[in-house]
């Protein structure tokens, strides 16, 4: 199987490349790939059912846990579809309109995941730094109203951008470097004034994805100066072990998107074929450790899904 410019292609239509030169190998790729998205859906769904079901759970750092369970289960149905296609020979082309659908999502949730991430790195600061004021300082109210915000930034930010992608000319080969769409892909091979989209788009990944990530570390220096004032050595372990899940979840969201800026950037001599892996690493490894971490991690999913997968009430 080979990449071709089909002749039926219009403006509106365009070609996903998938994983150049590994074509052959497409019947392979698809049986890892079905496994990670069966895991995806199926880890946090499970997720959201424990949180769901389990009184003692509904509070605040679940209600978040289950804002970034349902994050990550939205990105993997809003790629699925595409990467899987390709994968099973059904097919490469995908529509304008559904390609600015899906670059909608992406990064609309790309910046949700992040905004979830701070969040969650308030709750742990005021568990752990103002305990006696936890339950006063993020009631139900103030949790619904966050999460509002999140969705409004992560989302109504991005609507300028996605929607003149719509209406920029596309004259240059309709053949997008991944397995789904993203925003600078489109924006390569449109011959209109893209500078309000280069530099907006800029502009909001600096204000979102990089301020959250100075945000959680500073979040995490003041925890890590309040846990040294404790004077028990047991207590101080007691108190960081609380956080071992969130910081593995901020790592396994930033790294990737490091990862990814690295090979852009520097990897211009790269395999086209290793900045698609990059690409799909990005958008799917989050979604599927999440789950698994806290899982893991923490005590009482763990404890809840122990009891659940062997009946005992």
């Amino acid at each position: 199987m080979s990449i071709r410019i089909d002749s039926k292609l219009t403006n509106s239509t365009f070609l996903l490349t998938g994983f150049p030169g590994l074509e052959e190998e497409y019947p392979w790729l698809s049986i890892p790939f079905s496994c990670i998205y069966v895991t995806i859906l199926s880890g946090n769904c499970l997720v959201l059912h424990v949180i769901r079901t389990e009184p003692s759970l509904h509070e605040p750092m679940f209600y978040l846990l289950a804002m970034l369970a349902l994050t990550d289960l939205c990105m993997g149905l809003s790629t699925v579809h595409t990467v899987l296609g390709i994968l099973w020979g059904l097919s490469q082309e995908i529509s304008l309109d559904a390609c600015i659908a899906q670059t909608f999502f992406v990064h609309g949730l790309s910046g949700m995941e992040s905004g979830v991430l701070l969040a969650m790195a308030f709750d742990r600061f005021t568990a752990i730094c103002n305990p006696l004021r936890y339950a006063s300082i993020l009631t139900n109210t103030r949790i619904i109203n966050l999460g509002v915000a999140i969705l409004g930034r992560s989302f109504l930010l991005i609507i300028a951008p996605i929607v003149r992608l719509k209406f920029f000319i596309y004259c240059r080969p309709h053949i997008l470097s991944h397995s789904f769409c993203l925003h600078q892909d489109l924006l390569r091979l449109a011959c209109s004034d893209i500078r309000f989209n280069s530099f907006y788009t800029l502009a909001l990944v600096m204000c979102i994805l990089f301020l959250d990530s100075v945000f959680i570390l500073i979040s995490y220096i003041l925890i890590l100066y309040s846990v040294l004032t404790i004077a028990s050595r047991d207590e101080r372990f007691k108190s960081l072990q609380t956080c071992v899940s969130h910081i593995c979840a901020v790592l396994v969201f930033y790294i990737p998107i490091i990862g990814l800026t690295l090979v852009h950037r520097f990897g211009k001599h790269l395999s086209p074929v290793v900045h698609v892996l990059m690409g799909n690493i990005y958008i799917l490894f989050p979604p599927l450790m999440n789950p698994i971490i806290y899982s893991v991690k923490t005590q009482q999913i763990r404890s809840r899904i122990r009891r659940w997968l062997t009946k005992k009430p």
